[in-house]
């Protein structure tokens, strides 16, 4: 029996980044985990994961969102990025395992929803923290950033920031359903 204790944070949100992140270090610290994956819009959840992470071994990949979301949302700050690529942080930028791919291209033109968009529907129940983390894990790999055959830290959040933790064993994509999801570190209660 594995006993473990999970955050639950009062709202979600960036204000919960540092926790988050202290957290993620702490379990990584634990487990002996190598490599933090971290969801990063602007580049600065990933330069405080630097910042937080600094003195150990853990290799942070911080996933962005896909190129043809910059239009919607913003590109990353390339001040910020360049920060955290100088303290040891690599960058991926591609095209979202679960939404925003290609599949979203045929919803938007002929209507319906795809099986990975209810997949990720599905994984927002829990929160959307959750689903970002399972996808940017799913993009890294599929990146071959971070290894499938370990336990990765995974660290997402809602609207900015993070707030959602996660200690799991990755996979591509293409093998979506051998990723497991072992642990939550922290993540919002959602009421």
């Amino acid at each position: 029996m594995i006993e473990s204790r999970i955050i639950y944070f009062d709202r979600p949100g960036r204000s919960n980044t540092d926790e988050t992140l202290s957290l993620a270090r702490e379990r990584a610290e634990g487990l002996g985990i190598k490599h933090l994956v971290v969801a990063s819009t602007s580049g600065a959840t990933a330069l405080r994961a630097a910042h937080i992470f600094k003195g150990t071994d853990v290799h942070i990949v911080a996933i962005t969102l896909h190129a043809g979301r910059w239009q919607v949302y913003r590109p990353p700050d390339w001040h910020l990025v360049e920060q955290a690529r100088g303290m040891g942080a690599t960058f991926h930028t591609a095209t979202h395992a679960l939404v925003a791919n290609a599949e979203r291209s045929v919803r938007d033109r002929f209507g319906g929803i795809s099986p990975t968009e209810l997949i990720a529907e599905a994984l927002t129940l829990f929160s959307v923290g959750v689903k970002v983390a399972v996808e940017v894990s799913l993009m890294a790999a599929d990146g071959n950033l971070i290894p499938v055959d370990q336990d990765v830290i995974a660290v997402a959040g809602t609207d900015g920031g993070a707030d959602t933790a996660l200690v799991l064993q990755p996979a591509y994509s293409s093998t979506l359903f051998d990723l497991r999801v072992k642990e939550i570190i922290c993540k919002p209660h959602i009421g």
